[in-house]
């Protein structure tokens, strides 16, 4: 009785699935880019077991004034997937490497229809609940600057600041360091000055006999 009951445990715990744990993906926040160019739009994930060998990448679309989002890729068993009906059916590329988690897609000869939010969406069994992430990209015929001036600006008034702190601060200690010797040079020249009178002493008085008339 008890064989069989050990039996049926072991059967039983080798039915019962794995337990799953969260996985964490990731994705840029913003991207940017000219009109004709090409640009990678990166994806990887985060879970505590190791890369399995049904893992999954998806990616979709949404362009900007739209609600709805259409799939544009899927990477499954080992092989991607472009979809052969959407806006990038000729223009997509996977670059990304499954075994390192990176499920990353090459867009190419962009236009301004482009402009829209990707999401990535990953799965490495049995860990396959997790939260897909997000990318805006912005097409541009030429790429703004303002971001880089402002950052520019920022970055240049700071160093500036610091330059002219360390100025100040070596300066200060110049100009301390001079009034300290001309302090020790003036003292000790007085000194010197007093120490020789007193060894020279009080000249005596001329004697009146001595006085030639």
């Amino acid at each position: 009785m008890l064989t069989f009951l050990a039996l049926a445990s072991v059967v039983l715990l080798g039915i019962v699935p794995e337990q799953s744990q969260a996985i964490v993906i990731y994705t840029g926040w913003e991207r940017h880019a000219l009109v004709g160019s090409d640009i990678r739009l990166s994806c990887s994930f985060f879970s505590w077991r190791w890369t399995s060998e049904d893992v999954t990448f998806s990616w979709t679309y949404r362009p900007d004034g739209s609600r709805d989002s259409i799939s544009i890729f899927h990477y499954t068993g080992g092989v991607p997937y472009v979809d052969n009906k959407g806006p990038f059916r000729d223009r997509l590329e996977f670059v990304g490497n499954p075994g390192r988690r990176d499920g990353s897609i090459l867009l190419k000869n962009l236009e301004f229809t482009d402009n829209g939010t990707f999401t990535c969406d990953a799965k490495n069994p049995p860990d396959i609940v997790g939260r897909p992430s997000s990318v805006r990209l912005l097409v541009f015929e030429k790429v703004p600057i303002q971001a880089g001036v402002i950052t520019g600006a920022i970055i240049g008034v700071v160093l500036g600041l610091l330059v002219l702190i360390v100025v100040i601060y070596y300066l200060m200690r110049f100009l301390v360091a001079r009034r300290v010797f001309s302090l020790s040079v003036s003292k000790h020249g007085k000194k010197k000055k007093e120490g020789s009178q007193q060894r020279q002493g009080p000249v005596p008085p001329a004697d009146p006999s001595k006085i030639k008339v």
